[in-house]
């Protein structure tokens, strides 16, 4: 919890100078590493910091322009204003005064994260473990739903400034990171209405459960004293409305042309009982013109890539890279830990832009993985020669291009986007992803080599769509200003 005028400053200074690093972290490191006077340099460095804060000491006032995904805009959903909010005052006094050890590990758990962090994880095990053709769409939803309905929070929140609960009272206590932002709607609140609507929809057996997950937290920021009642129930409405429009635009998404069964005869073709989501290459994507917008090239004959893999020689070391990115959720893991680690999770509309723009390169990526998968039919290793038994199971579709390598292309082209200075790491790791399914013995080099290639084309195409929304402009102004004050 942030205590204290110089606490709650500094705080906001560590939060703003993360978000303005993200975009250029090599910009202060190129003014203080140059030889000009370290006076100058600190001169730079603190113009740089004032002029985040200054653009961003409420919480991201300007986000609530940003650009949306499916919706119009965030201003053609601004909620009426709300009631008066003193008759709640007691509501809230009452809730935390009533505080048990149940209500208590409500409030930690929902106070972890950004408003849709928790959402997030739970949706990472539904759309990774379900073989339907919806998965990738559902993952997309939700996250791009978080982002659309942040935003429309954020121009409602704007509009009417209501102060929150521990600002109005001082009865009341903050259980939870202080917020700057105004309290009407709780974007907790509107994140759970996006996620119960599309978790019901996609997953209709699990609809009572995110509904009673989705009562708590709004309790759980009541008694947080973050939200008033009005606050959470406004929130819920709002994002339940924006996720039906959302799964309304999208319905057609999805290819509803049937299989005909057939898979191409001779050698050299991928062969099976049952082939996952052989139609899959066909659904609409959000970025590119269609899914065989880069398909790549036909494979080779696979004769010197099955010689190189017979004569690979196993280690320790590549056994293990090979297990832990076969069992690993590895950049969900990854992309959560980076916004903790950049205190972004205290900025809900970053934190949503950030896993919005993941879910659609993952969507569209997978979409364009599959067309070629399906279009060439590439076979597998242990089908080239029988007598090859790989390190891990094979799975029930074609080979090339290989799905992990260029999903973790993908992702690491994402995140390099999103924290710069980490370029260097993530793109190691997607070499490592994409080596650990040659070392595992289910893909062909060649397959993980055109599936980089293309992962990379997706991700340009994303973070080129993605640089139009707006939300970089505060930060190209601040840059903008230190460069003005370096002329000085």
């Amino acid at each position: 919890m942030v205590n204290g005028s110089f606490s709650i400053h500094y705080s906001l200074f560590t939060i703003h100078y993360s978000l303005f690093t993200i975009h250029d972290s090599r910009l202060i490191t190129h003014y203080t590493s140059n030889t000009q006077p370290m006076k100058k340099s600190l001169v730079i460095l603190f113009a740089v910091a004032a002029t985040a804060i200054q653009l961003q000491a409420q919480v991201e006032p300007g986000a609530r322009n940003w650009k949306t995904w499916f919706i119009s805009s965030g201003k053609d959903y601004r909620l009426k204003a709300p009631s008066a909010y003193k008759d709640e005052i007691a509501q809230v006094v009452s809730k935390q005064k009533a505080l048990d050890s149940a209500a208590w590990q409500q409030i930690i758990y929902w106070n972890a994260g950004a408003p849709g962090y928790r959402w997030q994880t739970m949706m990472t095990g539904l759309w990774t473990s379900d073989a339907g053709p919806n998965g990738a769409l559902a993952n997309m939803l939700l996250s791009v739903g978080i982002y659309d309905a942040t935003i429309a929070a954020w121009d409602t929140k704007y509009a009417y400034n209501r102060p929150r609960p521990y600002a109005a009272d001082s009865r009341i206590k903050i259980y939870a990171p202080r917020s700057e932002s105004p309290s009407y709607p709780c974007v907790y609140s509107v994140a759970a209405g996006v996620a119960t609507t599309v978790i019901a929809h996609f997953y209709p057996s699990m609809a009572d459960s995110v509904n009673h997950m989705a009562q708590r937290l709004m309790q759980s920021r009541i008694a947080a004293g973050t939200a008033f009642p009005s606050d959470t129930r406004a929130g819920f409405e709002l994002g339940k409305i924006i996720a039906e429009k959302e799964i309304e635009y999208t319905k057609d998404f999805v290819t509803k042309t049937p299989w005909d069964g057939k898979t191409p005869e001779g050698p050299g073709h991928w062969k099976g009982k049952f082939a996952m989501l052989p139609m899959a290459g066909h659904n609409k994507t959000v970025v590119l013109d269609s899914g065989s917008q880069f398909r790549p090239g036909p494979p080779p004959d696979f004769a010197n890539d099955m010689a190189e893999l017979k004569n690979y020689k196993q280690t320790f070391g590549s056994m293990s890279n090979a297990l832990f990115y076969a069992s690993n959720l590895f950049w969900d893991d990854l992309l959560n830990k980076k916004i903790f680690e950049y205190n972004l999770y205290l900025n809900p509309p970053r934190a949503a832009r950030l896993y919005a723009i993941t879910a659609i390169g993952y969507y569209d990526g997978f979409v364009a993985c599959w067309d070629a998968k399906y279009t060439y039919w590439g076979i597998r290793p242990n089908q080239y020669d029988t007598t090859f038994h790989s390190l891990v199971p094979t799975p029930p579709f074609p080979g090339y291009p290989s799905g992990h390598a260029a999903l973790s292309s993908l992702s690491a082209e994402l995140y390099s986007y999103f924290f710069p200075a980490e370029q260097a790491f993530f793109r190691q790791k997607a070499k490592d992803v994409a080596e650990s399914r040659f070392q595992a013995g289910i893909h062909f080099r060649t397959d993980n080599e055109v599936a980089v290639v293309l992962g990379k084309k997706v991700a340009a195409a994303v973070i080129q769509r993605a640089r139009m929304d707006g939300a970089d402009d505060e930060l190209t102004a601040a840059k903008r200003k230190a460069a003005s004050v370096k002329k000085q």
